[in-house]
C-alpha cells in the first residue's frame, strides 16, 4: 500500500480526473485511537492555470475507546468534503496532498469517541462500607453562619 497521496499533475487530463485507491498515511502513537487499514480516497483533480484543485471524499477506520464506558469500538471516520487547492509550478511533476488529507481525517475524529448514543457508561456502585461509623459524628453537627 502507498504510503503517500500523490495527484500526477505533468500527465493530468485538462477536464480533470478521478482518483481512487487507498493510502497508509495515518501514524498515530496514540493508545485510545488506533487507525486500521489505509485511508479511502476518491477525488476529482483538475488544474485551472497554476492551481490544482482537488476535491472529494475520504474514509478511515478505526479502534476507538469509548469516553463513556471504557470499551473499544470499530467506527470509520468520513470526511465528505475534502477540498486542497495547490499552487503548482510549470515544471512540477506532482503533488503530495498526504499532509492535507492526513490533517483532514485526524480534525474528524470525535473529541470524546461514544460506542452507542445509548451507551450507559461505567456502571457506578454507591453503596457504603458496613462498619465505617468514622463519619457519624458529623451527622449532629449544627453550624451557625
Amino acid at each position: 500500500m502507498e504510503s503517500r497521496l500523490l495527484i500526477d499533475v505533468a500527465r493530468l487530463k485538462p477536464e480533470g480526473e478521478t482518483f481512487e485507491g487507498e493510502v497508509d498515511i495515518i501514524d498515530l502513537d496514540e493508545e485510545f485511537v488506533k487507525p486500521f487499514g489505509g485511508v479511502r480516497y476518491s477525488l476529482k483533480a483538475q488544474l485551472f492555470g497554476s492551481e490544482l484543485l482537488v476535491r472529494g471524499r475520504l474514509e478511515q477506520d478505526f479502534d476507538l475507546v469509548c469516553s463513556r464506558c471504557g470499551r473499544d469500538f470499530d467506527t470509520t471516520v468520513k470526511v465528505e468534503d475534502f477540498m486542497v487547492s495547490v499552487e503548482v509550478t510549470e515544471n512540477q511533476q506532482e503533488a503530495d496532498l498526504t499532509a492535507d488529507a492526513r490533517e483532514s481525517i485526524i480534525l474528524t475524529l470525535p473529541t470524546y469517541p461514544v460506542c452507542d448514543e445509548a451507551c450507559p457508561g461505567i456502571t457506578q456502585k454507591t453503596a457504603q462500607p458496613s462498619g465505617d461509623d468514622r463519619w457519624d459524628a458529623l451527622d449532629g453537627l449544627k453550624v451557625n453562619c
